[in-house]
């Protein structure tokens, strides 16, 4: 549905010789209101593909075991959309202290996103709302230790940012001024937090479309504004657990997801973006459930594996479900893991390579790296 422009142009104060001019958006929700039936084909479909994907995760073995990486898999795709290099191999030998050859920058940027949203969803789980304050803190998280700590961490702007260009005057995009900031952000939790009958995909659509064109932070706006989107449906019990990794779909349709965003300020079609974001929950809900069911089915067939080499299957076993919690590990991790011996480790990872369950990824003869590399390929097939 086409509408007006929704927001208002504000012209700045001079900048040199230069002016420009702002976008400060109108609130939630949008006037006139959503027309449902345009999207409603979407929106079933969409409702379909997380309830199936909660039914798998229900039925999994130990959900919490297979979240580790989920978190993970969606740090590293979020961040890479905003130009980070680092794979989900090289954050897992950075988390393990095999750090050789991987960008330092890029993997913390990375490790910082982890920290961010499961310090979210700690937070949610304690009963906090997901509210500013939570917002500022989970800002915090992400930047304080990787680029951007020098961008005010946890704090709303203060001074003007902008999209593209080298300057606001040739920006493609140039969000509210810093004392819009606030208001702007205040509004968005009210709307967040209204009860009413707008289904939460929808709602979060709308958040999410929001807050970038806030862009409150001088930096993070991005990788923050994705988080908002687990958390939100997870405070709201939609999702059963942090399993639907939307940034696949964001990074895979790139320039699509920002000409998007673009689109809707210009034109206030609301619902094109929402079609947008509703085909990307489908497409990431059905590949996540999809994965999930191949990981199940290859714990399986490995624990059979395991429980046909005899008397060792009972130390084996315990070595391979570290493998499960985390698939790249060292003797060393093991060890303190499972409480075992270096010499009963070492026979363990053996028994394991025996059985093309694990293999040797070191790139140094010095602290060997294992790798569960039938795990590490399931979550990395469909982003390849």
């Amino acid at each position: 549905m086409q509408r007006k422009k929704q927001g208002a142009l504000i012209k700045s104060s001079l900048v040199g010789e230069e002016r420009y001019a702002t976008y400060v958006p109108n609130p939630l929700p949008p006037v006139p209101a959503i027309d449902m039936t345009g999207i409603a084909t979407w929106l079933e479909k969409a409702n379909l593909a997380i309830g199936e994907m909660n039914g798998v995760v229900e039925n999994a073995p130990d959900p919490d075991i297979i979240n580790y990486m989920y978190v993970r898999k969606e740090a590293v795709l979020s961040s890479q959309i905003e130009g980070t290099q680092a794979t989900l191999d090289d954050l897992l030998r950075y988390e393990t202290g095999n750090t050789a050859g991987i960008p330092d920058d890029d993997v913390a940027e990375v490790s910082s996103y982890v920290a961010a949203l499961n310090h979210g969803l700690k937070r949610l789980a304690g009963g906090f709302p997901l509210s500013l304050r939570l917002i500022r803190e989970i800002h915090k998280v992400l930047l304080e230790n990787a680029r951007g700590r020098n961008k005010t961490p946890g704090e709303f702007r203060t001074s003007q940012n902008w999209i593209g260009g080298t300057r606001p005057a040739t920006a493609r995009f140039v969000p509210a001024p810093p004392d819009k900031v606030l208001g702007l952000m205040g509004d968005l939790e009210k709307f967040m937090h209204v009860k009413d009958k707008m289904p939460h995909l929808v709602k979060i659509a709308l958040v999410h479309q929001q807050f970038e064109t806030i862009h409150p932070f001088l930096d993070g706006n991005g990788r923050t504004g994705r988080l908002l989107i687990t958390l939100y449906l997870c405070e709201r019990g939609f999702l059963k657990s942090p399993f639907l990794y939307l940034s696949l779909f964001f990074k895979k349709h790139q320039d699509l997801y920002y000409e998007k965003l673009d689109d809707m300020r210009k034109t206030g079609d609301w619902e094109d973006w929402l079609v947008f974001f509703l085909e990307g929950v489908v497409t990431t809900a059905a590949d996540a459930k999809n994965t999930l069911l191949r990981i199940k089915e290859m714990f399986k067939q490995d624990d059979v594996k395991v429980a046909g080499i005899g008397r060792a299957r009972e130390s084996v076993g315990m070595v391979l479900d570290k493998f499960k919690q985390k698939p790249l590990l060292t003797i060393r991790e093991i060890t303190k893991r499972t409480g075992f011996s270096k010499p009963t480790a070492i026979s363990g990872v053996g028994r394991l390579m025996d059985l093309g369950i694990i293999k040797n990824v070191s790139e140094k003869k010095w602290g060997q790296v294992y790798s569960y590399v039938g795990y590490t390929k399931l979550l990395t097939q469909d982003d390849e």
